[in-house]
């Protein structure tokens, strides 16, 4: 039987982990008006994930209803497929700056996982620059006409005979839009300083 190498190679599974700290936990040589800003930043988007995590209360609730209520009583709601989705979509949405926070979005770093720090950051905040603040204002400024729209109209789904109101969950859209953005101003400056210093902070 063949031996189990002793010294795993985890850093795949480790991406993520370099993010686990508490907002404010930065270098000491870090610019005061940079230090204040991330941490505000950070500190945003860690709240916001925290209550959007509760979010999957209602959505767990809503799905275990519905399974028991079809299976058991052979009485299918008519209202949870809407719900979920909604609680879901909302969910998603407004965990997305979280997630951008702690550095768990996917990436395909095979090769950027091999660089040095300071070029990792460059290209980084060049993608930022480049692609994520233009997409994420269009998809802010669309997802917040899209919304206003709703709520004058009080819109319904068609989707379902229940036909509930779409304007609740839809606000979720320019909100999430406006917390990544956020988050990504968070994390340019952290490239900014990685730039400097060859370290992330």
């Amino acid at each position: 039987m063949a031996e189990e190498p002793s010294n795993l190679d985890i850093s795949d599974e480790l991406i993520a982990e370099r993010r686990s700290g508490a907002p404010g936990d930065l270098p000491w040589n870090m610019r005061p008006w940079m230090r204040t800003t991330i941490t505000a930043l950070d500190t945003i988007s860690l709240w916001v994930g925290r209550i959007a995590c509760l979010l999957l209360v209602p959505l767990i609730v809503a799905m275990v209803w519905e399974v028991v209520a079809r299976k058991v009583f052979i009485a299918p709601t008519f209202w949870a497929y809407d719900t979920s989705r909604m609680l879901a979509g909302a969910l998603f949405m407004l965990g997305a700056g979280y997630a951008l926070m702690r550095g768990v979005h996917i990436r395909a770093d095979f090769l950027y996982r091999l660089w040095r720090p300071e070029t990792q950051a460059k290209v980084d905040a060049f993608l930022y620059i480049v692609l994520f603040f233009p997409g994420m204002l269009f998809f802010f400024y669309i997802a917040a006409d899209y919304t206003w729209s709703a709520w004058l109209k009080w819109e319904r789904s068609m989707d379902t005979a229940w036909m509930a109101p779409v304007a609740p969950a839809r606000t979720a859209m320019p909100l999430g839009a406006l917390f990544l953005i956020l988050q990504g101003i968070s994390e340019f400056l952290k490239c900014l300083y990685t730039i400097q210093h060859n370290r992330w902070p």
